[in-house]
């Protein structure tokens, strides 16, 4: 569920909610009580920047590539054959 930002405009009171995406919105500010409270635009509370952000997440062991460490490619030897 995502975090909106509201804003009073009678008292200038901030609120954040969590809410499901299909919900109404707030109106009564809850510190003066009054039916002016307005959903704020803002930004998302993530970002995914960079490149290969999902190599970390979910593995384990050898399988792990961190940034900054040397991977090294497992790349067949010479001379050897793949029998099926």
């Amino acid at each position: 569920m995502p975090i909106y930002e509201y804003q009073c405009q009678s008292c200038g009171h901030e609120h954040e909610a969590l809410q499901k995406l299909g919900s109404d919105p707030i109106v009564v500010c809850p510190a003066c009580t009054k039916p002016e409270l307005m959903k704020k635009i803002s930004a998302a509370g993530f970002r995914l920047k960079g490149t290969g952000w999902y190599e970390t997440d979910f593995k384990s062991g050898a399988k792990k590539n961190v940034a900054g460490e040397a991977s090294t490619p497992s790349t067949p030897k010479a001379g050897s054959t793949k029998s099926d």
